[in-house]
């Protein structure tokens, strides 16, 4: 079998192609928006600090407004939510260029960011969709939630170096403005695609995703591994400016990507998910598995994340880090695929977007983190200090997974028929029969 057929099969099924093409659209400015910010915000200001404070300020936002949007869209279909709150997104965005480029004080830039918060989850809305077309083939969906994650990484790999170009060569708002249109021509053509689009889910009386048996811990971790993402680009950002190529910040970055994307491929064709369950007890095994598979490639992001801090201490390269960036990116997708397919188990029935959404908001959360703390490290220390705080969060991330792994596998040990003692008749012990009663 070819190592592609899967995905051919995938993009047999009618309507997949169109709506694949409109949310690649889409989602490249997610890999353009915090990258322009910095540097536009960078460059006018001088402060790598207000720069990570104002996007870490609209990605915390975003974590708090996300959820309410994929609720919204759930109730009420994606086409009817994400555009208006595409539109409104685009508001804010255009007004951040406008603050900058006209001196407005600082406070106006963290309002105009913020404003931004209602961007779509285009990528779980897309997943959505194929969890939708593919219910019930864990393999399937497990080569979708694959390509899905090296879509996201493509987009992480082409919007900084996009961004750096339109900054860098033709003018500092030029990256914000291009991609506020990306997303807005990328929501319309997805949503225009109705025929693949999931069917609307009532309110129900389920409690919160977030809530949900296992979901806590795992957003945790989420939350850990977006800081490792906002705190490496701050970081990487500022070692090209101080080497004074901060034109190839967007190019370095962009390696990581395209690791993170190439192994997402190969993660879908030769590790087809965790087997299909449908009793209770076999939902637990499978659950217990994907947790301990997640566990071991967050550890495996944790280990090779120090490359890059090795490249930058030992080498100050700029190349040398780039390619330890591409290798450390390889362990981002498998993590991730994971990551998803566990929320995908855990998220209660009918709401599977604002599931997802919530591991997304969890990272968006983590990448804001990351962001403030990665400025200050730069801005206190210096820019090889920074790469600091992507090892720490890895590591941190690492625990909670391994954590949330053992107990899942010791949630499934109690509930296995293995660990119920089976029930042994005793024997029956001789009764003297009672003496006959005589009449005195």
């Amino acid at each position: 079998m070819s190592p592609l057929t899967p995905y051919r099969r995938l993009f047999a099924l009618p309507g997949t192609r169109a709506f694949t093409l409109g949310n690649l659209v889409a989602r490249l400015p997610m890999g353009m928006s915090s990258v322009s910010a910095v540097i536009m915000i960078a460059g006018a200001r001088g402060s790598y600090a207000l720069a990570g404070a104002v996007t870490a300020t609209g990605l915390a936002t975003t974590a708090v407004v996300a959820p309410w949007i994929a609720r919204l869209v759930d109730r009420h279909g994606q086409a009817r939510v994400a555009v208006p709150a595409t539109a409104f997104a685009l508001l804010g965005g255009t007004g951040l260029v406008a603050c900058v480029r006209f001196g407005a004080p600082d406070w106006t830039l963290f309002a105009a960011y913020a404003a931004t918060a209602t961007t779509p989850n285009t990528g779980g809305m897309s997943r959505a969709r194929w969890a939708h077309l593919l219910k019930g083939d864990a393999a399937a969906l497990h080569t979708a939630n694959s390509f899905e994650q090296a879509v996201d990484e493509l987009c992480f790999m082409l919007g900084p170096v996009l961004a750096a170009f339109l900054c860098g060569a033709v003018a500092p708002e030029a990256g914000m403005l291009v991609g506020g249109a990306l997303l807005m021509t990328g929501v319309l053509l997805f949503t225009a695609q109705r025929s693949t689009q999931p069917p609307l889910r009532p309110a129900t009386a389920s409690g919160s995703p977030a809530l949900a048996p296992g979901m806590p811990a795992l957003l945790l971790s989420f939350l850990a591994t977006g800081a490792v993402f906002g705190a490496m680009e701050v970081a990487t950002i500022a070692f090209a400016d101080e080497r004074g190529h901060s034109s190839a910040a967007g190019v370095v970055l962009g390696l990581q990507a395209a690791g993170s994307c190439v192994a997402g491929l190969l993660f879908g064709v030769l590790l087809r998910g965790t087997p299909s369950a449908s009793g209770h007890s076999a939902r637990l095994d499978a659950d217990a598995l994907a947790a301990r598979r997640y566990a071991v490639c967050v550890g495996a992001m944790a280990v090779l994340l120090t490359l890059p801090l090795l490249a930058v201490r030992l080498t100050g390269s700029l190349p040398v880090l780039a390619g330890a960036l591409l290798v450390a990116g390889m362990a981002t997708a498998p993590t991730m695929v994971t990551g998803m397919t566990l929320v995908q188990r855990r998220t209660p029935e009918g709401r599977l977007n604002e599931g997802m959404t919530l591991a997304v908001t969890g990272l968006l959360g983590g990448i804001a983190g990351g962001s403030a703390a990665g400025g200050w490290m730069v801005e206190q220390w210096s820019p090889a200090a920074g790469f600091t705080v992507p090892v720490a969060a890895a590591t941190t991330a690492l625990v909670i997974a391994t954590l949330a792994a053992r107990t899942s596998a010791a949630r499934t040990r109690k509930t296995s028929p293995e660990s119920t003692p089976a029930h042994t008749p005793q024997p029956r012990q001789h009764r003297p029969e009672p003496a006959p009663l005589h009449p005195s």
